[in-house]
């Protein structure tokens, strides 16, 4: 077995991953069938109880439910698989590492979490995902966990002072003894502390995904990055589904070995080496010149071509509507209201749709710590790296911004990275797998990765990342990538803003939304070439 995948017999030595199903279809599966059968129906919808045979004896129900099985396995062998799409599971998850949310459960579009926030709720120390060591590598993985989550409480108390400098220059009617601050400023405090932690550390989260999401999840669990960890909870969470729909093992494929996994073999055809690796990332590390996100490919009409699109949707010819003109009805808050509602309804607006024709390529490089936010935004989707085959043979991290208010501490930041990554490659010298000492790398290491997106889901990122009480380093990012649009198509890229911005264009009160997690800062006044904040 590859040194990179641990035996999937083996347990975590932390505690236990808990998965409970919460809330779920009646009859899922029966509803898949149900849903398959109306389409070809000459009599109308086709109820669960139709193909279940509610009311039929014993053998006319058995026979019912040998054909539900025959015709459920007939469409998914033929990959009609929107039937299994309709029925979702919301599971509560708990005791569950960062790491696992970040490679496997947030890696993709089709589902819905609603997780604990480590930028506002305080880490405890002792919930951190321990993964089946053997021998002296069990005190070094203990050792270097409690290294990590004092340096946090340690590092939380000491930016407190550079915290409360930047607030209280923000919001400077406020009293100094103010409760309400000093909760901000332990917030803030512990939001950039945090970027010293394990992707190890546990969260718990409401997750909620249909069924076929769930069989996709149950086919790739044995992949990277965190295949033992994905193999136990997805596995918990077909469990759940099986006891209350077990017809679902009638088209439940089981998970592809590791090995067999196209990522796990290209890893094992290319071998890289530790200078290989280095060389990518000084690559890599040029071609941003300097940016946190730089705009690399983008469509070259996309101005021309949204403004075709605003007229196709209106029937106007170019002589009717220039292309200014039809721009500025799709994005120029005060004429297009839709832009300045709470509820994002752009999708389902015929004018708002006009923008998915533009896209855009970054090329970005954030923290495991960023990036977990960033992945949010599903609709702008990105190819993330394997994580252990990149970033394990030597220190590679992102600096939060705060510290370099402070040299000493940002001695400090750079001496917890050193030890952290003594303490990874002690393990991997033990003979510890990739994937399990990747468990001790740090929410500040680097990720590198190219993401893309159309117009209409850009903007609505936008709208949210700009604001100031969006994480600072998602901000950033965002900043870049608004005026780099701005400077390609800047009839399109003026109208990229955060919320309280789109909403002072369209007259929407109150400007910022946040009520009273307004930021402080009034940025609807401000442009984007002015935007600067350190918290």
């Amino acid at each position: 077995m590859s040194k990179l995948m641990e035996s999937t017999t083996a347990s975590f030595l932390s505690t236990e991953p808990k998965v409970t199903l919460v809330n779920s279809f009646v009859k899922p599966f029966d509803n898949a069938v149900a849903t398959a059968r109306t389409c070809y129906s000459s009599k109308g919808i086709v109820t669960t109880d139709q193909v279940f045979g509610a009311g039929l004896d014993e053998e006319k129900q058995k026979d019912r439910h040998q054909k539900r099985d025959d015709l459920a396995q007939s469409i998914y062998k033929a990959g009609h698989h929107t039937t299994l799409q309709h029925a979702h599971f919301q599971f509560a998850l708990e005791n569950v590492s960062r790491q696992f949310l970040w490679s496997f459960l947030h890696s993709h579009p089709f589902y819905n979490s609603e997780q604990v926030s480590q930028r506002y709720v305080t880490v405890n120390p002792s919930q951190v995902a321990m993964p089946p060591l053997t021998g002296e590598a069990v005190q070094v993985y203990k050792d270097a966990v409690e290294f990590q989550t004092q340096a946090y409480l340690s590092m939380t108390e000491k930016l407190k002072p550079l915290v409360a400098k930047e607030y209280f220059k923000r919001f400077k009617g406020i009293d100094e003894t103010n409760k309400k601050a000093h909760t901000a400023i332990q917030k803030k405090s512990q939001e950039v502390a945090r970027y010293v932690l394990p992707v190890a550390t546990f969260a718990y989260l409401y997750h909620t995904v249909s069924g076929l999401t769930l069989m996709r999840y149950w086919r790739l669990c044995q992949s990277f990055d965190a295949p033992l960890e994905q193999r136990i909870v997805v596995g918990k969470m077909v469990d759940e589904v099986l006891k209350i729909a077990p017809e679902y093992k009638a088209i439940l494929e089981e998970p592809i070995d590791f090995e067999n996994t196209v990522e796990a073999q290209m890893v094992q055809q290319f071998r890289s080496t530790t200078a290989s690796h280095k060389a990518f990332r000084q690559e890599f590390d040029a071609s941003l010149d300097g940016r946190m996100s730089k705009l690399v490919d983008y469509s070259k009409e996309g101005e021309r071509i949204l403004a075709s699109a605003v007229r196709e949707v209106f029937g106007l010819p170019a002589s009717a509507l220039s292309d200014d003109d039809a721009i500025g009805m799709a994005l120029d808050p005060s004429k297009n209201k839709y832009l300045g509602e709470t509820l994002n309804v752009s999708t389902h607006s015929k004018l708002t749709r006009t923008l998915f024709h533009s896209h855009y390529t970054f090329r970005k490089k954030l923290s495991h710590a960023g990036d977990s936010q960033d992945q949010r935004h599903r609709m702008t989707p990105a190819s993330r790296p394997t994580l252990q085959a990149l970033t394990l043979d030597e220190p590679d991290y992102l600096l939060p911004v705060l510290l370099e208010q402070d040299p000493e501490l940002v001695k400090e930041f750079d001496q917890i990275m050193v030890h952290t990554w003594a303490q990874i490659n002690k393990l991997r010298q033990m003979g510890v797998s990739d994937e399990f000492a990747s468990y001790l790398l740090p929410n500040a290491v680097s990720v590198r990765f190219t993401e893309s997106s159309d117009l209409l889901n850009l903007h609505h990122k936008h709208a949210m990342r700009l604001c100031y009480n969006a994480q600072e380093e998602i901000w950033k990012a965002s900043v870049d990538e608004a005026q780099q649009v701005r400077e390609t198509h800047p009839r399109i890229g003026k109208w990229l803003l955060p919320p309280c911005g789109l909403r002072a264009l369209a007259g929407t009160l109150p400007k910022c939304p946040e009520g009273d997690r307004f930021c402080g800062v009034v940025v609807w006044k401000k442009d984007l070439n002015e935007y600067e904040r350190v918290i």
